[in-house]
């Protein structure tokens, strides 16, 4: 007997013909007194279906945040009632739970909540009463009872965080791909498939770009313990395992993977005092309004004159709000003037063989000047490197770097 949890994501939904071919493979592969737990997303593009719908009443809908958790929320709510009705077909028992009935508690934070506790009671009993429990992924409830969503694969996050809060026995991530490899395989034709990756490297990864799990839900896997297994939807390949560390060696290569984001903008704030607490006023400000940067470069403008220009970037989702609230600051700062780029992409390297190992970054460098690729900020952490560039060449750049660090056979 085992509990375990599977999560499926919204391309594995997408039609009603996948929810029930799912339906059939957990019945199918499913022990006579396991336990299973299913977390779904919304079909197919329905999130981006119901944020159109938003759009076509205020160009900025984001800016109401509680009511587009409750419109955004509506979309696993579909996916979780089909979903329970194929199993019912089957003869099989189940029954559809919102994350707010299956007691995920969030901050008050809207379309960017996080978990603060979950008590699993109500999904306890299902399960105890033979139900199969379809869960709807990506959001909980805060305080009030308010919907809030967990942000962009916060399904994966319900689906981890739920394994962690009933002691399961497995936690499945099941998607389009495989399990994770080491680029893009849409992008990058002779990218591979690793058969085990740590919480850390993944955790770099999902933030730096790669698309298939969200940082945040690495983060509880590690926090909690739980080993996540990332498989295919569409096939029985064995996928890939992520856990605290190897069990196997795998150590043919320095890097693990290049990941890539062009859902990125570049901010600049020009001509700010060179004074203590200037960076300060700039980043207190977006964390306040929930917004996140990632790589920083502050440089000297003007010697003599104590000026210098911050440059940060952060997600394309944030930019409206970004600049209302860097253009109030660089007034009061007396700036310049403010600058946006959002023709740049996020190209990087991850990998603990970084570690000890001198040179990895003239490798990354060098292969890109050689196909003539300018960089125009750099960022690095103890197991990765990014640069950023022009959107244009990113997908050339990530093929360039792979080559360099996977060499075709």
């Amino acid at each position: 007997m085992a509990l375990i949890v599977k999560k499926f994501g919204g391309s594995s939904v997408g039609t009603t013909e996948k929810i029930i071919n799912i339906a059939k493979r957990i019945t199918a592969e499913k022990e006579k007194d396991d336990k299973i737990v299913v977390v779904v997303s919304a079909m197919g593009n329905t999130t981006d279906e119901l944020i159109k719908l938003a759009t076509q009443i205020d160009e900025d809908p984001y800016k109401y945040t509680r009511e587009m958790d409750m419109l955004l929320t509506t979309g696993e709510q579909v996916s979780i009632s089909l979903m329970t009705m194929a199993f019912k077909t089957l003869g099989e028992d189940a029954v559809s739970l919102t994350g707010t009935l299956a007691g995920i508690k969030t901050n008050a934070i809207h379309t960017k909540g996080k978990i603060l506790d979950i008590k699993p009671q109500r999904v306890l009993d299902e399960l105890d009463k033979g139900n199969i429990v379809i869960v709807a992924g990506f959001q909980g409830c805060d305080q009030s009872g308010d919907p809030v969503t967990l942000g962009r694969g916060g399904s994966d996050t319900s689906a981890v965080a739920l394994a962690g809060a009933l002691h399961a026995d497995a936690c499945e991530i099941y998607t389009d791909v495989d399990g994770i490899y080491s680029a893009d395989p849409r992008i990058v034709q002779n990218a591979r498939r690793m058969k085990e990756i740590t919480y850390q490297e993944m955790l770099e990864m999902a933030r730096l770009g790669s698309g298939v799990m969200q940082p945040r839900s690495v983060e509880v896997g590690q926090m909690m313990g739980i080993p996540i297994h990332v498989r295919s939807t569409f096939t029985n390949k064995p996928g890939t395992i992520i856990r605290e560390e190897y069990t196997m060696e795998e150590k043919g290569f320095v890097i693990r993977g290049v990941s890539h984001d062009d859902k990125v903008a570049k901010i600049a704030v020009l001509g700010v005092p060179n004074n203590p607490g200037i960076a300060y006023s700039i980043f207190s400000a977006l964390a306040e309004n929930n917004i996140d940067v990632d790589m920083i470069v502050q440089s000297i403008r003007n010697i003599e004159k104590n000026v210098t220009d911050m440059v940060f970037t952060l997600s394309l989702d944030d930019l409206n709000m970004a600049k209302e609230v860097v253009d109030k600051v660089a007034s009061d700062l007396n700036a310049i003037g403010v600058l946006i780029e959002k023709d740049v992409a996020k190209v990087s390297i991850v990998g603990v063989g970084m570690l000890g190992n001198p040179g990895i970054a003239a490798r990354m460098f060098g292969a890109l000047s050689d196909a003539g690729i300018n960089i125009d900020v750099i960022s690095t952490s103890e197991i990765s490197i990014s640069c950023l560039i022009k959107s244009a060449r990113m997908q050339e750049a990530v093929n360039i770097i792979h080559n360099e660090f996977f060499p075709k056979n």
